[in-house]
Protein backbone atom coordinates (compact mmCIF):
# COMPACT_ATOMS: atom_id res chain seq x y z
CA UNK A 1 0.00 0.00 0.00
CA UNK A 2 1.49 3.41 -1.18
CA UNK A 3 1.98 6.02 1.71
CA UNK A 4 1.09 9.69 0.36
CA UNK A 5 2.14 12.71 1.64
CA UNK A 6 0.06 15.52 2.82
CA UNK A 7 0.68 19.02 0.93
CA UNK A 8 0.09 22.46 2.35
CA UNK A 9 -2.01 24.66 0.30
CA UNK A 10 -0.93 27.97 -0.96
CA UNK A 11 -1.59 30.15 -3.32
CA UNK A 12 -4.46 28.23 -4.36
CA UNK A 13 -1.84 25.37 -5.49
CA UNK A 14 -0.64 21.92 -3.18
CA UNK A 15 2.83 22.26 -1.91
CA UNK A 16 5.26 20.10 -0.66
CA UNK A 17 6.40 21.27 3.09
CA UNK A 18 10.39 21.38 3.43
CA UNK A 19 9.86 20.61 7.06
CA UNK A 20 12.12 17.68 8.54
CA UNK A 21 9.44 16.92 11.10
CA UNK A 22 6.56 14.53 9.63
CA UNK A 23 4.29 12.01 11.83
CA UNK A 24 2.75 8.68 10.39
CA UNK A 25 -1.05 9.00 9.80
CA UNK A 26 -2.17 5.66 11.00
CA UNK A 27 -5.66 3.47 10.21
CA UNK A 28 -6.80 3.21 13.49
CA UNK A 29 -8.65 -0.71 13.06
CA UNK A 30 -5.08 -1.96 10.81
CA UNK A 31 -2.80 0.42 12.45
CA UNK A 32 -0.99 0.70 8.92
CA UNK A 33 0.83 4.05 7.90
CA UNK A 34 -1.39 5.97 5.54
CA UNK A 35 -0.28 9.31 5.14
CA UNK A 36 2.40 11.16 6.15
CA UNK A 37 1.61 15.38 7.43
CA UNK A 38 4.48 17.40 7.74
CA UNK A 39 4.85 19.80 10.69
CA UNK A 40 5.32 23.04 8.59
CA UNK A 41 7.94 25.64 9.49
CA UNK A 42 7.54 29.30 10.69
CA UNK A 43 8.58 30.45 7.58
CA UNK A 44 5.57 27.84 5.74
CA UNK A 45 3.49 29.52 8.16
CA UNK A 46 3.83 32.74 7.16
CA UNK A 47 3.45 32.37 3.68
CA UNK A 48 0.12 31.33 4.13
CA UNK A 49 -0.31 33.96 6.34
CA UNK A 50 1.10 36.93 3.46
CA UNK A 51 -0.78 34.83 0.58
CA UNK A 52 -4.32 34.98 2.70
CA UNK A 53 -3.52 39.08 3.57
CA UNK A 54 -2.75 39.55 -0.26
CA UNK A 55 -5.76 37.50 -1.35
CA UNK A 56 -7.80 39.86 0.76
CA UNK A 57 -6.97 42.85 -1.18
CA UNK A 58 -9.48 41.32 -4.33
CA UNK A 59 -11.07 39.09 -2.49
CA UNK A 60 -13.05 41.92 -0.16
CA UNK A 61 -14.35 43.45 -3.24
CA UNK A 62 -15.62 40.63 -4.65
CA UNK A 63 -19.91 40.80 -5.21
CA UNK A 64 -22.08 38.80 -3.27
CA UNK A 65 -23.66 37.50 -5.78
CA UNK A 66 -20.38 35.71 -6.95
CA UNK A 67 -19.42 34.34 -3.44
CA UNK A 68 -22.68 33.03 -3.56
CA UNK A 69 -22.19 30.98 -6.57
CA UNK A 70 -19.40 29.85 -5.39
CA UNK A 71 -20.54 28.28 -2.63
CA UNK A 72 -23.23 26.78 -4.45
CA UNK A 73 -20.79 25.01 -6.90
CA UNK A 74 -19.14 24.00 -3.64
CA UNK A 75 -22.08 22.57 -2.01
CA UNK A 76 -22.68 20.18 -5.35
CA UNK A 77 -18.96 18.99 -5.23
CA UNK A 78 -19.14 17.46 -1.80
CA UNK A 79 -22.94 15.74 -2.91
CA UNK A 80 -21.20 14.36 -5.36
CA UNK A 81 -18.09 13.33 -3.41
CA UNK A 82 -19.81 12.69 -0.31
CA UNK A 83 -18.86 8.51 -0.12
CA UNK A 84 -15.12 9.42 -1.01
CA UNK A 85 -14.95 11.73 1.86
CA UNK A 86 -16.48 9.29 3.90
CA UNK A 87 -14.19 6.92 3.41
CA UNK A 88 -11.11 9.01 3.83
CA UNK A 89 -12.28 9.77 7.35
CA UNK A 90 -13.29 6.22 7.92
CA UNK A 91 -9.91 5.32 6.77
CA UNK A 92 -8.12 7.51 9.11
CA UNK A 93 -10.29 8.23 12.22
CA UNK A 94 -12.18 4.97 12.38
CA UNK A 95 -15.39 6.01 12.31
CA UNK A 96 -18.09 3.85 10.80
CA UNK A 97 -19.22 4.59 7.33
CA UNK A 98 -22.93 5.27 8.31
CA UNK A 99 -21.50 7.52 10.82
CA UNK A 100 -19.13 9.66 8.08
CA UNK A 101 -21.42 9.87 5.95
CA UNK A 102 -23.40 11.49 8.81
CA UNK A 103 -20.67 13.95 9.03
CA UNK A 104 -20.46 15.33 5.48
CA UNK A 105 -24.05 15.48 5.65
CA UNK A 106 -23.23 17.82 8.41
CA UNK A 107 -20.85 19.74 6.93
CA UNK A 108 -22.77 20.20 3.59
CA UNK A 109 -25.77 21.97 5.54
CA UNK A 110 -23.21 24.62 6.67
CA UNK A 111 -22.07 25.08 3.27
CA UNK A 112 -25.47 25.09 2.20
CA UNK A 113 -26.50 27.97 4.70
CA UNK A 114 -23.28 30.16 3.23
CA UNK A 115 -25.18 29.85 -0.07
CA UNK A 116 -27.76 32.52 1.23
CA UNK A 117 -24.58 34.76 2.01
CA UNK A 118 -26.68 37.50 -0.07
CA UNK A 119 -29.20 37.50 2.72
CA UNK A 120 -27.48 36.64 5.69
CA UNK A 121 -24.87 39.50 5.08
CA UNK A 122 -27.24 42.37 4.83
CA UNK A 123 -27.03 45.58 6.59
CA UNK A 124 -30.18 47.90 8.32
CA UNK A 125 -31.53 51.29 6.97
CA UNK A 126 -33.31 53.64 9.04
CA UNK A 127 -34.61 56.33 6.43
CA UNK A 128 -35.28 59.89 7.29
CA UNK A 129 -33.92 58.76 10.98
CA UNK A 130 -33.77 62.49 11.09
CA UNK A 131 -34.92 65.36 8.88
CA UNK A 132 -33.33 64.42 6.12
CA UNK A 133 -30.51 62.01 7.78
CA UNK A 134 -30.68 57.95 6.98
CA UNK A 135 -29.06 55.78 9.27
CA UNK A 136 -27.75 52.34 8.03
CA UNK A 137 -25.03 49.61 9.23
CA UNK A 138 -22.74 47.17 6.59
CA UNK A 139 -21.16 44.06 7.72
CA UNK A 140 -17.58 44.38 6.26
CA UNK A 141 -14.84 41.23 6.48
CA UNK A 142 -12.24 41.57 9.40
CA UNK A 143 -9.74 40.10 7.08
CA UNK A 144 -7.42 37.09 7.70
CA UNK A 145 -9.27 34.26 9.61
CA UNK A 146 -8.05 31.19 10.85
CA UNK A 147 -9.21 28.31 11.82
CA UNK A 148 -8.13 24.97 14.25
CA UNK A 149 -9.58 21.92 14.30
CA UNK A 150 -9.83 18.61 16.24
CA UNK A 151 -9.20 14.91 14.76
CA UNK A 152 -12.69 14.11 15.58
CA UNK A 153 -14.57 15.73 13.03
CA UNK A 154 -12.28 16.42 10.12
CA UNK A 155 -14.83 17.61 7.58
CA UNK A 156 -17.90 18.91 9.61
CA UNK A 157 -15.34 21.06 11.55
CA UNK A 158 -13.68 22.97 8.88
CA UNK A 159 -17.05 23.56 7.68
CA UNK A 160 -18.05 25.28 10.79
CA UNK A 161 -15.12 27.80 9.75
CA UNK A 162 -13.99 28.63 6.43
CA UNK A 163 -17.29 28.59 4.13
CA UNK A 164 -18.73 31.68 6.18
CA UNK A 165 -15.77 32.91 6.71
CA UNK A 166 -14.67 32.96 3.03
CA UNK A 167 -18.65 33.56 1.96
CA UNK A 168 -18.24 37.05 4.07
CA UNK A 169 -15.40 38.40 2.20
CA UNK A 170 -12.28 36.96 4.70
CA UNK A 171 -9.07 34.96 3.80
CA UNK A 172 -8.60 32.13 5.49
CA UNK A 173 -5.69 29.89 7.32
CA UNK A 174 -7.22 26.31 7.95
CA UNK A 175 -5.01 24.02 10.55
CA UNK A 176 -6.77 20.54 10.57
CA UNK A 177 -5.65 17.90 12.79
CA UNK A 178 -2.56 16.24 11.98
CA UNK A 179 -4.43 12.63 12.98
CA UNK A 180 -6.22 12.80 9.80
CA UNK A 181 -5.87 15.06 7.07
CA UNK A 182 -6.94 13.59 4.00
CA UNK A 183 -10.27 14.31 4.40
CA UNK A 184 -10.04 17.68 5.18
CA UNK A 185 -7.62 17.76 1.80
CA UNK A 186 -9.79 16.81 -0.31
CA UNK A 187 -12.44 19.08 1.42
CA UNK A 188 -10.17 21.85 0.08
CA UNK A 189 -9.15 20.98 -3.06
CA UNK A 190 -13.25 20.89 -3.75
CA UNK A 191 -13.66 24.44 -2.74
CA UNK A 192 -10.60 25.50 -4.96
CA UNK A 193 -12.29 23.59 -8.06
CA UNK A 194 -15.48 25.37 -7.13
CA UNK A 195 -13.96 29.13 -8.18
CA UNK A 196 -12.27 30.06 -4.55
CA UNK A 197 -9.52 32.13 -6.24
CA UNK A 198 -5.93 31.59 -5.16
CA UNK A 199 -4.66 32.26 -1.72
CA UNK A 200 -8.50 32.92 -0.13
CA UNK A 201 -8.54 29.89 1.60
CA UNK A 202 -5.03 28.04 2.80
CA UNK A 203 -3.92 25.53 4.76
CA UNK A 204 -0.91 24.12 6.81
CA UNK A 205 -0.11 21.60 8.90
CA UNK A 206 1.69 21.18 12.80
CA UNK A 207 1.42 21.12 16.73
CA UNK A 208 1.50 23.13 19.13
CA UNK A 209 4.15 25.50 17.71
CA UNK A 210 1.86 26.02 14.46
CA UNK A 211 -1.33 26.43 16.68
CA UNK A 212 0.71 29.26 18.98
CA UNK A 213 2.37 31.10 16.07
CA UNK A 214 -1.41 31.13 14.35
CA UNK A 215 -2.60 32.85 17.61
CA UNK A 216 0.42 34.99 17.35
CA UNK A 217 -0.23 36.45 14.39
CA UNK A 218 -0.78 40.28 14.05
CA UNK A 219 -2.26 39.60 10.32
CA UNK A 220 -4.76 37.56 11.48
CA UNK A 221 -7.90 39.09 12.90
CA UNK A 222 -9.87 36.49 13.88
CA UNK A 223 -9.30 32.27 15.10
CA UNK A 224 -11.99 29.76 15.39
CA UNK A 225 -10.89 27.01 17.38
CA UNK A 226 -12.37 23.93 18.41
CA UNK A 227 -10.12 21.10 20.57
CA UNK A 228 -9.81 20.60 24.12
CA UNK A 229 -10.35 23.25 27.11
CA UNK A 230 -6.82 22.66 27.98
CA UNK A 231 -5.18 23.73 24.14
CA UNK A 232 -8.15 26.13 23.98
CA UNK A 233 -7.70 28.55 27.07
CA UNK A 234 -4.31 28.58 26.28
CA UNK A 235 -4.89 29.94 22.66
CA UNK A 236 -7.69 31.97 23.51
CA UNK A 237 -5.34 33.89 25.86
CA UNK A 238 -2.38 34.42 23.55
CA UNK A 239 -5.00 35.45 20.43
CA UNK A 240 -6.36 38.39 23.09
CA UNK A 241 -2.98 39.57 23.54
CA UNK A 242 -2.87 39.35 19.84
CA UNK A 243 -5.67 41.67 19.91
CA UNK A 244 -7.47 38.86 17.73
CA UNK A 245 -11.23 38.17 18.08
CA UNK A 246 -11.55 34.05 19.50
CA UNK A 247 -13.82 31.49 19.28
CA UNK A 248 -13.09 28.46 21.46
CA UNK A 249 -15.49 25.67 21.95
CA UNK A 250 -13.45 23.58 24.17
CA UNK A 251 -14.15 20.30 26.34
CA UNK A 252 -17.59 19.08 27.91
CA UNK A 253 -19.75 16.57 29.68
CA UNK A 254 -23.28 16.26 28.90
CA UNK A 255 -25.65 14.77 30.88
CA UNK A 256 -28.51 12.88 29.20
CA UNK A 257 -31.93 12.91 31.63
CA UNK A 258 -34.59 10.00 31.32
CA UNK A 259 -37.45 10.68 33.19
CA UNK A 260 -39.69 7.44 34.27
CA UNK A 261 -43.26 9.02 31.35
CA UNK A 262 -40.35 8.84 28.50
CA UNK A 263 -40.61 6.47 25.55
CA UNK A 264 -38.38 3.56 27.25
CA UNK A 265 -37.26 2.29 24.17
CA UNK A 266 -36.46 5.19 22.10
CA UNK A 267 -35.03 6.90 25.17
CA UNK A 268 -32.36 4.30 25.47
CA UNK A 269 -32.03 3.81 21.91
CA UNK A 270 -31.07 7.08 21.68
CA UNK A 271 -28.37 7.26 24.61
CA UNK A 272 -26.54 4.49 23.53
CA UNK A 273 -26.17 5.34 20.29
CA UNK A 274 -25.32 8.89 21.55
CA UNK A 275 -22.81 7.79 24.35
CA UNK A 276 -21.10 5.27 22.07
CA UNK A 277 -21.33 6.09 18.52
CA UNK A 278 -18.23 7.49 16.87
CA UNK A 279 -16.74 5.38 20.03
CA UNK A 280 -17.66 8.32 22.04
CA UNK A 281 -15.53 10.78 20.57
CA UNK A 282 -17.73 13.90 20.09
CA UNK A 283 -17.20 16.76 21.97
CA UNK A 284 -21.69 16.66 21.70
CA UNK A 285 -21.67 12.93 22.92
CA UNK A 286 -23.86 12.14 26.21
CA UNK A 287 -21.31 10.42 28.26
CA UNK A 288 -23.57 10.48 31.78
CA UNK A 289 -27.28 9.49 32.05
CA UNK A 290 -29.54 11.00 34.70
CA UNK A 291 -32.04 8.27 35.74
CA UNK A 292 -35.16 10.05 37.57
CA UNK A 293 -37.03 8.26 40.25
CA UNK A 294 -38.47 5.23 39.04
CA UNK A 295 -36.58 5.90 35.68
CA UNK A 296 -33.46 3.75 37.38
CA UNK A 297 -35.63 0.49 37.19
CA UNK A 298 -34.68 0.62 33.30
CA UNK A 299 -30.87 0.00 34.43
CA UNK A 300 -30.79 -3.72 33.26
CA UNK A 301 -32.43 -2.83 29.64
CA UNK A 302 -29.77 -0.14 29.44
CA UNK A 303 -26.82 -2.29 30.54
CA UNK A 304 -28.28 -5.20 27.98
CA UNK A 305 -28.21 -2.76 25.27
CA UNK A 306 -24.79 -1.82 25.67
CA UNK A 307 -24.03 -5.43 25.36
CA UNK A 308 -25.16 -6.10 22.15
CA UNK A 309 -23.38 -3.44 20.29
CA UNK A 310 -21.04 -4.58 18.00
CA UNK A 311 -17.82 -3.29 17.95
CA UNK A 312 -16.32 -3.65 14.35
CA UNK A 313 -13.86 -1.79 11.71
CA UNK A 314 -15.32 1.62 10.26
CA UNK A 315 -15.40 -0.04 7.29
CA UNK A 316 -18.06 -2.82 8.17
CA UNK A 317 -21.66 -0.77 7.77
CA UNK A 318 -23.29 -2.99 10.99
CA UNK A 319 -20.86 -2.18 13.59
CA UNK A 320 -22.62 -0.04 16.04
CA UNK A 321 -18.79 1.80 16.72
CA UNK A 322 -15.40 1.64 15.57
CA UNK A 323 -11.85 1.75 17.23
CA UNK A 324 -10.30 4.90 18.84
CA UNK A 325 -7.80 7.24 16.66
CA UNK A 326 -4.93 5.95 18.36
CA UNK A 327 -3.45 3.71 20.49
CA UNK A 328 -2.79 6.59 22.85
CA UNK A 329 -6.42 7.23 23.36
CA UNK A 330 -7.12 3.32 23.80
CA UNK A 331 -4.85 3.32 26.79
CA UNK A 332 -6.04 6.46 27.88
CA UNK A 333 -9.69 5.36 28.22
CA UNK A 334 -8.59 2.06 29.64
CA UNK A 335 -6.62 3.73 32.46
CA UNK A 336 -9.69 5.84 33.29
CA UNK A 337 -11.89 2.64 33.19
CA UNK A 338 -9.86 0.76 35.91
CA UNK A 339 -9.83 4.51 38.33
CA UNK A 340 -13.08 4.05 38.13
CA UNK A 341 -13.48 -0.03 39.28
CA UNK A 342 -10.84 1.55 42.05
CA UNK A 343 -13.07 4.55 42.68
CA UNK A 344 -16.68 2.71 44.04
CA UNK A 345 -18.27 2.74 40.25
CA UNK A 346 -19.97 -0.43 39.58
CA UNK A 347 -18.47 -1.73 36.52
CA UNK A 348 -22.07 -2.99 35.03
CA UNK A 349 -20.34 -3.61 30.98
CA UNK A 350 -16.31 -3.54 30.60
CA UNK A 351 -15.22 -2.70 26.73
CA UNK A 352 -11.31 -3.36 27.83
CA UNK A 353 -9.61 -6.38 26.10
CA UNK A 354 -12.20 -6.28 23.23
CA UNK A 355 -10.93 -7.90 20.44
CA UNK A 356 -12.59 -7.98 16.51
CA UNK A 357 -12.06 -11.04 14.46
CA UNK A 358 -9.25 -9.89 11.57
CA UNK A 359 -8.08 -6.87 13.23
CA UNK A 360 -5.91 -7.65 16.06
CA UNK A 361 -4.00 -4.16 16.00
CA UNK A 362 -6.95 -2.08 16.44
CA UNK A 363 -7.64 0.79 18.81
CA UNK A 364 -10.52 -1.07 19.89
CA UNK A 365 -12.74 -0.50 23.25
CA UNK A 366 -16.04 -1.84 23.80
CA UNK A 367 -19.13 -0.29 25.46
CA UNK A 368 -18.61 0.73 28.95
CA UNK A 369 -21.07 0.79 31.31
CA UNK A 370 -20.44 2.15 35.29
CA UNK A 371 -23.51 2.59 37.57
CA UNK A 372 -23.70 4.26 41.13
CA UNK A 373 -21.24 7.32 39.76
CA UNK A 374 -21.20 10.03 41.27
CA UNK A 375 -19.73 13.77 41.28
CA UNK A 376 -16.43 13.39 42.94
CA UNK A 377 -15.18 10.14 40.56
CA UNK A 378 -12.61 10.75 37.96
CA UNK A 379 -15.07 9.17 35.59
CA UNK A 380 -17.22 11.43 36.01
CA UNK A 381 -15.39 14.29 35.89
CA UNK A 382 -12.59 13.63 33.78
CA UNK A 383 -13.97 14.14 29.70
CA UNK A 384 -12.98 10.35 28.37
CA UNK A 385 -13.76 11.03 25.00
CA UNK A 386 -14.32 7.35 24.56
CA UNK A 387 -17.22 4.64 25.03
CA UNK A 388 -17.65 4.71 28.32
CA UNK A 389 -21.30 5.70 30.38
CA UNK A 390 -21.38 6.43 33.56
CA UNK A 391 -25.27 6.27 35.22
CA UNK A 392 -26.26 8.67 38.11
CA UNK A 393 -29.35 8.20 39.95
CA UNK A 394 -31.48 10.95 41.44
CA UNK A 395 -34.91 11.36 42.76
CA UNK A 396 -36.39 14.31 40.92
CA UNK A 397 -36.24 16.82 37.90
CA UNK A 398 -34.86 19.71 40.41
CA UNK A 399 -31.86 17.31 41.41
CA UNK A 400 -30.99 16.51 38.31
CA UNK A 401 -31.45 19.87 37.16
CA UNK A 402 -28.93 21.04 39.81
CA UNK A 403 -26.69 17.96 39.04
CA UNK A 404 -26.00 19.66 36.22
CA UNK A 405 -25.33 22.83 36.78
CA UNK A 406 -22.95 21.84 39.50
CA UNK A 407 -20.89 20.65 36.48
CA UNK A 408 -18.37 23.14 35.42
CA UNK A 409 -19.21 22.37 31.44
CA UNK A 410 -21.79 23.60 29.53
CA UNK A 411 -21.60 22.30 25.90
CA UNK A 412 -24.75 20.15 25.90
CA UNK A 413 -27.70 17.92 27.35
CA UNK A 414 -30.72 16.15 26.73
CA UNK A 415 -33.81 15.10 28.35
CA UNK A 416 -36.49 12.22 27.57
CA UNK A 417 -40.01 13.07 28.84
CA UNK A 418 -43.59 12.82 27.15
CA UNK A 419 -44.65 16.30 29.80
CA UNK A 420 -44.45 19.28 28.35
CA UNK A 421 -44.33 21.35 31.45
CA UNK A 422 -41.32 19.29 32.32
CA UNK A 423 -39.51 19.87 28.83
CA UNK A 424 -40.09 23.22 29.81
CA UNK A 425 -39.28 23.51 33.45
CA UNK A 426 -35.87 21.68 31.88
CA UNK A 427 -35.00 24.09 29.09
CA UNK A 428 -35.35 27.04 31.45
CA UNK A 429 -33.65 26.30 34.45
CA UNK A 430 -31.04 24.31 33.10
CA UNK A 431 -27.62 26.40 32.23
CA UNK A 432 -26.23 24.40 29.38
CA UNK A 433 -26.00 26.01 25.85
CA UNK A 434 -27.37 23.68 23.93
CA UNK A 435 -30.60 21.68 24.70
CA UNK A 436 -32.32 18.56 23.48
CA UNK A 437 -35.90 17.58 23.97
CA UNK A 438 -36.12 13.85 23.16
CA UNK A 439 -32.86 13.92 21.04
CA UNK A 440 -29.81 12.48 22.40
CA UNK A 441 -27.34 14.74 20.59
CA UNK A 442 -28.85 18.61 20.15
CA UNK A 443 -25.93 20.29 18.02
CA UNK A 444 -28.61 22.37 16.32
CA UNK A 445 -28.78 22.78 12.34
CA UNK A 446 -26.33 25.04 10.63
CA UNK A 447 -28.68 28.09 10.29
CA UNK A 448 -28.67 27.63 14.10
CA UNK A 449 -25.79 29.00 15.97
CA UNK A 450 -23.72 26.44 17.94
CA UNK A 451 -23.84 27.77 21.56
CA UNK A 452 -22.31 26.10 24.43
CA UNK A 453 -21.75 27.90 27.51
CA UNK A 454 -19.61 28.02 30.82
CA UNK A 455 -16.55 26.28 30.77
CA UNK A 456 -17.16 24.37 27.25
CA UNK A 457 -16.91 27.98 25.00
CA UNK A 458 -14.41 31.04 25.35
CA UNK A 459 -15.76 34.04 23.29
CA UNK A 460 -19.35 35.32 22.93
CA UNK A 461 -19.83 33.88 19.60
CA UNK A 462 -19.85 30.59 18.38
CA UNK A 463 -19.90 28.67 14.84
CA UNK A 464 -22.77 28.99 12.40
CA UNK A 465 -26.13 30.54 12.06
CA UNK A 466 -26.25 34.50 12.72
CA UNK A 467 -23.69 34.85 15.57
CA UNK A 468 -20.83 33.03 12.91
CA UNK A 469 -21.86 36.32 10.61
CA UNK A 470 -21.18 38.58 13.45
CA UNK A 471 -18.14 36.29 14.60
CA UNK A 472 -16.57 37.00 10.76
CA UNK A 473 -17.67 40.85 10.02
CA UNK A 474 -17.05 44.30 11.66
CA UNK A 475 -20.11 46.60 11.29
CA UNK A 476 -20.03 50.04 10.39
CA UNK A 477 -22.60 52.25 10.76
CA UNK A 478 -23.34 55.69 8.88
CA UNK A 479 -24.85 59.22 9.37
CA UNK A 480 -25.81 60.87 6.41
CA UNK A 481 -27.05 63.48 5.15
CA UNK A 482 -26.93 65.19 1.39
CA UNK A 483 -27.80 68.55 -0.04
CA UNK A 484 -28.72 70.08 -3.43
CA UNK A 485 -25.39 71.21 -4.64
CA UNK A 486 -27.22 74.90 -4.43
CA UNK A 487 -27.37 74.19 -0.62
CA UNK A 488 -24.58 73.55 0.70
CA UNK A 489 -22.73 76.25 3.13
CA UNK A 490 -20.89 76.39 6.18
CA UNK A 491 -23.22 77.67 7.94
CA UNK A 492 -26.38 75.48 9.93
CA UNK A 493 -27.15 73.52 7.22
CA UNK A 494 -24.12 71.76 7.74
CA UNK A 495 -24.48 71.00 11.09
CA UNK A 496 -26.51 67.61 12.11
CA UNK A 497 -28.92 67.45 14.70
CA UNK A 498 -30.51 63.72 15.17
CA UNK A 499 -32.83 65.44 18.00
Amino acid sequence: MSVRDITMYIDGQPVASQSQEWRDVVNPATQEVVARVPFCTAEEVERAVASAKTAFKEWRKVPLGKRMRIMLKLQALIRDHAGELAALITEEHGKTLPDAEGEVGRGLEVVEHACSITSLQLGELADNAANEVDVYTMHQPLGVGAGITAFNFPIMLPCFMFPLAIATGNTFVLKPSEQDPSSTMRLVELAHEAGIPAGVLNVVHGGPDVANQIADHQDIKALSFIGSSHVGSLLYNRSAAAGKRMQAMMGAKNHCVVMPDANRSQAIDSLLGSAFGAAGQRCMANSVVVLVGEAREWLNDIVEGARSMKVGPGTQRDADLGPLVSPQAKERVERLITAGEKEGAKLMVDGRGCTVDGFPKGNFVGPTLFADVTAEMTVYREEIFGPVLCVVNVETLDDAIAFINANPNGNGTSIFTNSGWVARRFETDIDVGQIGINVPIPVPVAYFSFTGSRGSKLGDLGPNGKQAIAFWTQTKTVTARWFEPENVSSGINSTISLG
